[in-house]
């Protein structure tokens, strides 16, 4: 991404289309973390009309219902990533794990994404498409298997 281009999902419409189909709702709690000139502003501002308010920063002492993570391969270990996100999030909350798609810059195998996933205790439950540059996964704590007896 070149400096000062600015990526969309697909205009500010297609944007709070997509943000609707994250699930939040006025009132929710949202933080993000991974905020870089290349992330989707748009989308940003969709979430953040959607609730209500702004999104928070990894800085926060609030317990969030959800957290949008950006994240690119030049960010490091996705795991990483994931772990900073679970400590901000209330017992119920999800993980919205944003990467560049396949064949953009910053690009993170899925087969990478999968492993980070289960390494951090999560389990990665669906996708939400966007037609723009970033994938988007929905992320939540693993459920807990029952004890036989």
């Amino acid at each position: 991404m070149g400096e000062g281009e600015r990526y969309t999902v697909s205009g500010a419409s297609g944007s709070a289309a997509v943000a609707a189909r994250l699930g939040l709702s006025q009132g929710d709690t949202v933080g993000e973390i991974g905020y870089d000139e290349d992330v989707d502003h748009d989308l940003r501002e969709a979430v953040e009309d959607l609730i209500g308010s702004e999104l928070l920063d990894e800085d926060t002492d609030e317990v969030l219902d959800a957290v949008l993570v950006w994240w690119r391969e030049e960010d490091g270990d996705v795991t990483d990533g994931l772990v900073d996100a679970i400590t901000l999030l209330a017992d119920n909350g999800v993980i919205w794990l944003l990467t560049p798609k396949t064949g953009t810059p910053g690009y993170i195998d899925a087969s990478e994404i999968g492993e980070a996933t289960r390494t951090a205790g999560l389990a990665q439950t669906t996708t939400v498409p966007t037609g723009g540059p970033w994938m988007i996964a929905r992320i939540a704590r693993a459920k807990q298997s029952r004890p036989r007896r």
